[in-house]
């Protein structure tokens, strides 16, 4: 049976929250018609993650551990798992697996009905509801800078639970460059500025543990890299303006010709009760 479903996750010193992930998946998927895997990148890490990965290869047949030998980032970490996956679809999670397991059936549902990104998206609550306000403070900021620099139409792009079609989207995870905490912006930009269909499915968020601060300690390289993604795209369009077969239609068919950048499956985003 060919593969359908690759789960990548990448894992820095997460020992402690890996069995947990692993066993909610391993139950998901015992429940499942479609042959699967699941793909553990282990970036560098120095508690006993490794060890622990170990373990589960005996335990969890379709599990496939991949090792960077120091910390190269989330990232670079995620490109690499995607890279080495070999299904049709591929579902991206934290470590910590912020969703329910039968979240990812949603996801792939909105897969099955056209989108080729499927992205969980927290619902709208106030301050008072956030399991830190600082954390808050400093995710709205960034939403409010990623619609400003980039004018991405996604509510939410940082939530670390998401499913793409493999196919379409493999060129353009090559492609990305960040290596840390950007990467799910520049991905999703790189998908809506490529005309594909993008989705977001109201959820939930499960709190399996203390929420990190993450994204306060990378604030300031995340900016750095907004304007970055910004400036890349800008320089990219240009030189697809100034291209000399553009220039010359006499190097290039007319008919049938399709304008660089777009694609048959695009649409700008949606958004799913």
């Amino acid at each position: 049976m060919s593969l359908y479903l690759s789960i990548v996750i990448p894992a820095h010193n997460e020992a402690k929250i890996l069995p947990v992930t692993l066993d909610c998946l391993r139950t998901f998927l015992s429940e499942q018609s479609f042959a699967a895997e699941v793909i553990i990148v282990d970036d560098g890490s120095t508690d006993k993650t490794s060890a622990v990965l170990q373990e589960w290869t005996r335990a969890f047949e379709c599990l496939r551990v991949l090792r960077n030998p120091v910390n190269v980032g989330k990232g670079a970490s995620i490109r690499r798992g995607v890279l080495a996956s070999r299904a049709e679809c591929v579902f991206v999670s934290d470590a910590d697996l912020p969703g329910r397991p039968e979240d990812i059936s949603r996801l792939l549902e909105a897969l099955r009905q056209g989108a080729a990104v499927a992205i969980a998206s927290r619902r709208p609550a106030p301050m008072s509801a956030a399991p830190s306000r600082t954390r808050f403070i400093a995710s709205a900021i960034y939403r409010a800078m990623v619609r400003a620099i980039l004018r991405l139409p996604v509510r939410d792009t940082q939530c670390g639970f998401k499913a793409f079609l493999r196919e379409p989207l493999l060129p353009i995870v090559e492609g990305l460059r960040s290596n840390g905490f950007s990467f799910d912006v520049e991905f999703l930009f790189a998908a809506w500025k490529n005309k594909l269909a993008v989705k977001e499915v109201d959820f939930d968020v499960v709190e399996r543990r203390p929420t990190r601060h993450a994204i306060l300690l990378q604030s300031p390289r995340m900016v750095i890299d907004l304007l970055r993604i910004r400036l890349t795209a800008g320089r990219e369009l240009r030189s697809a303006r100034t291209r000399p077969d553009e220039l010359d239609p006499a190097l290039t068919p007319m008919k049938g010709r399709r304008e660089p950048g777009t694609n048959p499956q695009g649409s700008l985003a949606n958004h799913e009760n």
